[in-house]
């Protein structure tokens, strides 16, 4: 089993990413399972619009990290969240996906998570993702939010230490398959 986890952010110093990849690392499979992280920052391209489309096509990026959802078996992504939604640069990168192919989540099985410093977790923007993503092939599993960031996960051990979100997001992602 492949899974492909990556933070919908673009901060080099992302704590979605920090848990997507913590989240990736927890999947258990008995038969194995090859974990990949992106950094939407490899995947960088320039303010999506219908010109830019019309002058660019469909750009090697845009192409590139499509074929990376299409590699993987399941996808875990962790959403930041900026003026409760999406982050510009996950949103940007999403529109010209979408555009090469509308159902750009291949119906994979996904695990759906946020966290953000404070108590809600960037639980506005997951709610907002959870609901969109069927309409764009995606096979939401479960979603978690994590609150409180830095009073739920060990920076210097890379892992979550509340026992109750431990267990959650155990549940959730053994959904994956």
């Amino acid at each position: 089993m492949k899974v492909l986890a990556f933070a919908a952010s673009s901060s080099s110093k992302s704590i979605n990413q920090q848990l997507a990849t913590y989240a990736a690392s927890q999947v258990k499979h008995a038969d194995g399972v090859e974990i990949e992280t992106l950094n939407i920052n490899d995947y960088e391209l320039p303010l999506f619009s219908e010109d830019r489309e019309a002058q660019l096509g469909q750009p090697q990026l845009a192409k590139d990290f499509l074929a990376k959802l299409g590699q993987a078996d399941a996808i875990i992504i962790s959403f930041a969240e900026h003026n409760g939604y999406y982050t510009a640069a996950y949103k940007n990168l999403f529109d010209w996906v979408s555009r090469i192919n509308r159902e750009l989540y291949q119906n994979k099985p996904m695990v759906l998570l946020s966290t953000s410093p404070g108590p809600r977790g960037a639980a506005t923007v997951l709610a907002a993702a959870t609901a969109a993503t069927p309409n764009f092939a995606g096979d939401v599993k479960a979603s978690l939010s994590i609150p409180s960031f830095y009073d739920n996960f060990d920076m210097e051990k890379q892992e979550l230490t509340d026992p109750e979100l431990i267990d959650k997001l155990q549940s959730a992602l053994a959904l994956l398959g």
